[in-house]
């Protein structure tokens, strides 16, 4: 009866803390986002204030931090910025292809103009702009909130870890301070392994498009390589937009549709067998549960908690193995390797 009865209030309180997490999402995605970026960068911050001022450290970290970021972005803009140009000079083709496609629709009795006036009109362009317009806001307003969280954080890191030393409670000091190290250390594993797949990702994507004589091969494999980061959604985009630019460039529908599928195998190949097993072999983790903690985070949290959910998973199945009491959560979930309590 007793078991029954925490069983029953263990899952009422994890219903409750996803509830209050999904609700919440402005206060505490931010926040995930920071300790992220913390566990990645504090080496390079401890490195840099053991021979200067803190605060100068922390510049330099920040700025080489930013920098990364928009040197990705830029990647990102320099890849679709070159195939945009081949896609406006292309506009009459696209248009003639439309007119053709329109006609087809309208002899088998599909009026497209009639969907087209129902649901695309003036009232779905403001909303889309509004939507979007507000997305901006959001995404720009989520990340200057993370980098003042992470300034911060880097100042406080060994404050806090002082104050974790000082803990009445031995027990519960070991489990955060074993449970932190082995959670960052895990943390910038997965984020060589991410590299590493975008990487292979990119040059498969790259040389398929340069064997099939796809122009822009080299975009092609760049903007795979960035937007691979952002698991399903930036793969989807990476295969959307060559396909678009294969319907000028091939004479046949079913030349268009093989690039459509092979730029698909690629992606699920190796973002949905190759990645998950690699990660889950160096992370200690499922490749199972590497799939679900990315669909259940992006359902709580969107795209961020797309790119964020397996470093959350993996950084409670670290802290799960750190105590008896909870360490058969990360024997059912975790892989081979997994860090004893004391060992790190």
């Amino acid at each position: 009866m007793g078991f029954g009865l925490k069983t029953t209030t263990g899952i009422i309180a994890a219903v409750l803390v996803t509830a209050a997490l999904a609700q919440a999402s402005n206060v505490f995605a931010p926040l995930a986002a920071a300790l992220f970026i913390i566990a990645i960068v504090w080496p390079i911050q401890k490195q840099l204030q053991s021979w200067m001022p803190k605060l100068a450290a922390l510049a330099i970290t920040i700025i080489a931090t930013v920098a990364i970021c928009l040197g990705f972005a830029s990647l990102a803009a320099w890849g679709f910025g070159r195939v945009g140009q081949s896609l406006l000079a292309d506009l009459a083709r696209y248009q003639a292809l439309y007119a053709a496609t329109v006609n087809w629709l309208d002899g088998h009795g599909v009026s497209v103009a009639g969907l087209w006036a129902e649901h695309f009109n003036v009232s779905w362009l403001l909303r889309a702009t509004q939507y979007v317009t507000g997305r901006v806001n959001t995404t720009l307003s989520f990340w200057v909130i993370a980098l003042v969280y992470v300034m911060l954080g880097l100042l406080e890191v060994e404050s806090i870890r002082r104050n974790i030393e000082r803990l009445d409670n031995r027990t519960a000091a070991r489990v955060l301070l074993d449970g932190g190290t082995a959670t960052a250390a895990k943390f910038r594993k997965y984020l060589l392994v991410r590299t590493q797949m975008s990487a292979v990702t990119g040059l498969l994507v790259g040389s398929f498009a340069w064997i099939t004589g796809l122009p822009f091969a080299l975009e092609w494999g760049v903007i795979a390589f960035v937007l691979n980061y952002i698991p399903f959604i930036g793969p989807f985009i990476a295969t959307l937009f060559p396909t678009l630019l294969a319907m000028t460039q091939f004479e046949t529908w079913p030349a268009v549709l093989g690039v459509f599928v092979c730029l698909n195998i690629i992606q699920f190949a190796v973002g949905s067998y190759v990645e998950p097993r690699v990660a889950g072999s160096l992370l200690s983790i499922s490749p199972v549960v590497v799939l679900f903690a990315i669909f259940f985070w992006t359902f709580l949290w969107g795209l961020f908690g797309t790119f964020i959910g397996v470093p959350i998973t993996l950084a409670m199945l670290t802290f799960c193995a750190q105590h008896p009491s909870s360490r058969w959560v990360a024997d059912l979930l975790g892989g081979p390797g997994l860090e004893k309590p004391g060992k790190l």
